[in-house]
């Protein structure tokens, strides 16, 4: 595999040079770099063509919802990878719809960056397990969905449920209808809407207003 270059956005300077080091650990990285905000990123960005981006979210003269946005528009097959706090829930939403391909906390182990890597670069999306956890509580279904008509109504129910962390065979209890059916569900719903796992699933469902957070 190739080396990744991968840019480090965050207005910490300690915070991006400890997560720098942390990078260099792992034989598939080449070079990193680093910006201080959203706008010197976009700067960057237009010399530096870069596999992974972590993002922070909350950042001085550009904030990271505004930045990913603008680079997604700009470069729609960038990777990036938000950097959240513990309590960044209302942000979810907003770096979804601007682009943002993963979720990690802050003080993440090295196990999780890795695997956010290697999920975002293998065109997957990715949540840190106590993001997730968080995201699948608070998960409410919209009382009013905006079908797109891209998803039939048994469908987005069937969505709705693996939203909330139900397995196949608990969703088929609660709808009342064979496993064999949730199972044909779930393979429908990653084909059209274009998921790899189910992380890939609740991206779609919240930026699609099908349940929110």
């Amino acid at each position: 595999m190739n080396k990744l270059s991968v840019i480090l956005v965050d207005d910490h300077k300690l915070f991006r040079e400890g997560l720098s080091l942390l990078l260099n650990n792992f034989s598939f990285i080449g070079e990193v770099y680093e910006a201080a905000n959203g706008e010197e990123f976009l700067a960057m960005a237009k010399n530096i063509r870069a596999d992974v981006v972590f993002m922070d979210v909350d950042m001085p003269v550009m904030n990271g919802i505004e930045a990913t946005a603008k680079a997604i528009k700009e470069y729609p097959d960038l990777n990036i990878i938000a950097l959240s706090m513990y309590g960044d829930e209302d942000y979810y939403t907003q770096m979804i719809a601007s682009g943002a391909r993963g979720f990690i906390l802050k003080n993440s182990g090295i196990k999780d960056v890795e695997s956010a890597i290697m999920h975002v670069t293998e065109g997957k999306n990715y949540f840190s397990q106590e993001i997730l956890s968080g995201i699948l509580k608070s998960i409410n279904r919209k009382s009013q969905s905006n079908r797109s008509g891209e998803l039939s109504e048994r469908e987005e129910e069937v969505l709705y449920h693996i939203c909330k962390g139900f397995s196949n065979q608990e969703i088929a209890e609660q709808l009342n209808i064979s496993k064999r059916t949730v199972d044909k569900h779930r393979e429908n719903l990653l084909l059209k809407t274009n998921s790899k796992n189910t992380a890939g699933l609740v991206m779609y469902a919240i930026k699609n207003g099908i349940v929110e957070v």
